[in-house]
């Protein structure tokens, strides 16, 4: 059995990456973006929090390896790291219904 720890380290910074709205407002404009992302001023402004609010949001989640920057020129853009975020689902969804009889069973849907 694979040791659950990175899964877990990863699981618990992502999630305190997400701890604000503004945060998760964020994530999911850029979700909507694909994944050429967007510059960080058009983000911003989309999003309506700019300047150091919005560097400091993106810097955690940067660091929590769920957004990925890279400069074009002058501009800066932001991308989802699509891969880290199907990690953090498939972790949360992992175990479904392990209680109720295992793995094969489907998630609820609300």
């Amino acid at each position: 059995m694979n040791d659950p720890t990175p899964t877990l380290t990863f699981a618990a910074s992502a999630f305190a990456a997400l701890g604000s709205e503004q945060r998760l407002s964020i994530l999911r404009r850029l979700v909507r973006a694909g994944p050429d992302g967007l510059p960080m001023g058009e983000l911003g402004d989309s999003v309506g929090i700019t300047g150091s609010v919005l560097t400091h949001h993106l810097k955690q989640m940067v660091s929590a390896g769920l957004v990925d920057q890279r400069r074009d020129g002058r501009r800066i853009f932001c991308a989802v790291e699509f891969d880290r975020i199907r990690d953090l689902s498939d972790y949360l969804i992992s175990e479904c219904c392990a209680d109720h009889g295992g793995h094969d069973q489907e998630a609820p849907h609300g």
